[in-house]
């Protein structure tokens, strides 16, 4: 019987060890699901389990559909001293990920930068993992992404963009990496079933009903809004098309508005997702030493400033990391839904299930 209690936690290394048996049962080999378990895990560990282990019984389904290819031939080209194109062959996005930072590393290792566009790709999880990669390698890191279409644009009616993410990550010294990772729409997908679970209505301007009126009741809502909301929301469209572009035009894939629903039903079509990765070396611009010392200083002035009551000023990662820290102590938590989802996989696949963390 399965425990479906609250404090249901796991380790970071069960966690890993049976998302990488069920990857490989489905059809994945050892590359695709070391990528998969690498990107999911470091999401739940940091607090955002809407792109980590709430992920995999998807990723399953679509390699158990064929919509993803499971031992892809990826192969990268080098246009240019900078720049280049990853063709991902259908596999998993998360392999498709790390796989072009480091092709974007190696070269900014040589020349100051590189960047990387994917092509005929998947859902890669969060952006974040990705910049995070460069940063932790002493690179700035950046990551795009393309999705199916859920977000207004500003004045629209329907959906047409994505939540097309933007991750930046930057080294540094003696500390947790800088870390942003942003949805261009106004709240992720996510937030509108968590309040709908609680029978709490939304913040005002940040989703929509089927009819691209604003709407607070979850159970009405049928878009996202544009960062910005409905007066500004010309900022977070503006973003969500630049996404669009890098991880689009430049990879030569279709833009997000024609890309088949994640969700399904169609689990068996590729959908021919696009990403865009860029690093940065830092030295490559100002002498050695020069941006650790700005950045050491911009982000203790940062900290240093007066919070409203009951707040804190913090930068971009620190939130993150300070839940990284606590969940390597106490667990990663599995809520009761994702305790039934994984123990039917451990079931499915005949795995050894997770074990709870006392």
């Amino acid at each position: 019987m399965t425990d479906t209690s609250l404090d249901f936690r796991v380790t970071r290394e069960d966690l890993t060890r049976f998302m990488q048996a069920a990857l490989v049962a489905a059809g994945a080999n050892q590359a695709s699901a070391d990528a998969v378990s690498r990107a999911l895990v470091t999401a739940s560990r940091m607090g955002t389990d809407s792109h980590g282990l709430r992920l995999l019984p998807h990723y399953l389904q679509a390699l158990k559909g064929g919509r993803i290819n499971g031992a892809p031939d990826m192969v990268f080209h080098q246009r240019l001293a900078a720049t280049g194109f990853l063709n991902a062959d259908d596999g998993l996005g998360h392999l498709a990920g790390y796989t072009a930072i480091e092709h974007a590393m190696a070269m900014a290792g040589e020349v100051g930068m590189g960047a990387v566009a994917v092509g005929n790709s998947s859902h890669f999880g969060a952006a974040g993992c990705y910049a995070l990669a460069a940063a932790e390698k002493g690179y700035l890191g950046m990551a795009f992404c393309n999705s199916d279409p859920f977000v207004l644009l500003h004045d629209g009616a329907k959906p047409f963009h994505g939540t097309n993410p933007i991750a930046f990550a930057a080294p540094v010294a003696g500390d947790a990496p800088y870390l942003l990772d942003m949805a261009t729409s106004s709240i992720p997908w996510n937030r509108v079933q968590q309040f709908g679970a609680i029978g709490r209505e939304l913040p005002d301007q940040v989703a929509a009903d089927a009819g691209g009126k604003v709407s607070r009741i979850p159970g009405e809502i049928a878009a996202l809004l544009p960062l910005g909301g409905s007066s500004f929301g010309f900022k977070g469209a503006g973003l969500g098309g630049m996404v669009e572009i890098l991880s689009s035009m430049l990879s030569g894939m279709q833009h997000g508005f024609k890309l088949l629903p994640m969700g399904g039903p169609d689990m068996s079509t590729p959908r021919g997702v696009g990403h865009f990765f860029l690093a940065m070396k830092p030295d490559a611009f100002v002498e050695e030493g020069a941006f650790a010392h700005g950045l050491a200083e911009y982000l203790a002035d940062l900290r240093a400033q007066p919070a409203t009551p009951n707040a804190r000023v913090m930068a971009p990662g620190d939130r993150e990391w300070r839940c990284q820290a606590q969940r390597d102590v106490d667990g990663i938590p599995l809520d009761s839904a994702n305790q039934s989802a994984y123990a039917e996989i451990a079931r499915q696949y005949q795995l050894a299930p997770l074990s709870r963390l006392d």
